[in-house]
């Protein structure tokens, strides 16, 4: 039930990033870099806690 929750999820944040990178004003190279960098710090912290 997890695996599903979690690809559902997954799926919904994708889209909406597709979304805001097409409004977002810097190319969305800058962008897609910053958000892997938020989503590796997020997983870094929460397997030190």
């Amino acid at each position: 039930m997890a695996i599903r929750t979690t690809i559902g999820w997954s799926l919904i944040t994708s889209g909406v990033v597709t979304l805001l990178l097409a409004f977002l004003p810097f190319p969305s190279v800058y962008w897609g870099v910053a958000l892997i960098v938020v989503g590796v710090l997020v997983f870094v912290t929460r397997r030190a806690t």
